[in-house]
């Protein structure tokens, strides 16, 4: 039986990021007929007030005044940039309808960590964009949809365009473990729509399913799949980006964070190299 992707989700903060990652979700949107909630997150006035400090109750009052002003301010020129952007993309505004790509923009009060969590857990696919390491910004976010939302998660690195087709050809990085079974049952509405799919392989962990046996299974699934096995050359995360560019496919679907997600950002580790480095939309799943 054939599954699809009817509901996507994307946290915004006025962070400048969200319209990349808008495109990426509407030109998914318009292939697969499907809903994108758009989610404007709310700082609440209490989360703006300095840490650690004993504020006076006029000076707290001021702030909460001046914040809520900022946050008001800031979700008028957002909701008014969905609208003329999701006209630009090709979306109807409004709710879900049958095979009709469709976009609504949602106030969130709060972090944007909890937004995801709320949110996240009824969309097929979380679209965040990918983490900037100049100034940290947006691994709270990734981390949040990864390990809260318990949903497929795209990261979108910055794109001049974003192709129509997007998703036509998906490279699978294929070991056997868990987290990659887990990608390919979440991932299986993207590999079932595509129109080629190459499975990336070093070889499976001991007593895990092989790629010949995937390819076996997504066959059965009426997925034609094509085996890529190569020799691990450092990180194989690294090597995963190499390979999914050298075979021109334009999605990478993967399981995130085998090993803690401590220790990878800690020590680096195979998932945060994608994270780090990716040029192209990526789907994790832990």
């Amino acid at each position: 039986m054939s599954c699809s992707l009817q509901s996507l989700m994307l946290p915004v903060r006025g962070d400048g990021k969200g319209d990349n990652v808008f495109a990426h979700a509407a030109a998914l949107a318009k292939r697969f007929g499907a809903h994108v909630q758009v989610v404007h997150c709310r700082a609440r006035p209490e989360d703006m007030m300095p840490y650690g400090v004993v504020v006076p109750r006029f000076f707290r009052k001021q702030l909460e005044e001046a914040s809520t002003q900022v946050a008001e301010a800031e979700e008028e020129a957002l909701r008014a940039e969905f609208k003329k952007l999701a006209k630009v993309l090709g979306l109807t505004e409004g709710g879900p309808s049958a095979d009709t790509p469709t976009a609504s923009f949602l106030e969130y009060t709060g972090k944007q960590v909890d937004a995801v969590k709320h949110h996240g857990r009824l969309a097929d696919l979380v679209c965040v964009p990918q983490p900037d390491l100049t100034t940290s910004l947006g691994y709270n976010t990734l981390r949040s949809a990864l390990f809260t939302s318990g949903r497929p998660v795209m990261m979108c690195p910055h794109a001049d365009t974003v192709k129509d087709d997007l998703g036509g050809h998906i490279a699978i990085g294929w070991n056997g473990s868990l987290e990659a079974t887990r990608a390919l049952a979440m991932g299986m509405p993207l590999l079932e729509a595509s129109q080629k799919v190459t499975i990336l392989t070093t070889g499976s962990e001991p007593h895990a399913t092989t790629a010949e046996e995937l390819q076996t299974y997504l066959e059965n699934r009426g997925v034609s799949a094509s085996i890529n096995s190569f020799k691990r050359d450092g990180n194989i995360g690294r090597n995963l980006l190499e390979q999914t560019a050298g075979v021109g496919a334009d999605m990478l679907l993967m399981g995130a964070y085998h090993e803690s997600y401590e220790r990878e950002t800690i020590f680096g580790g195979n998932t945060q190299a994608v994270v780090d480095e990716a040029k192209l939309p990526v789907v994790l799943v832990h």
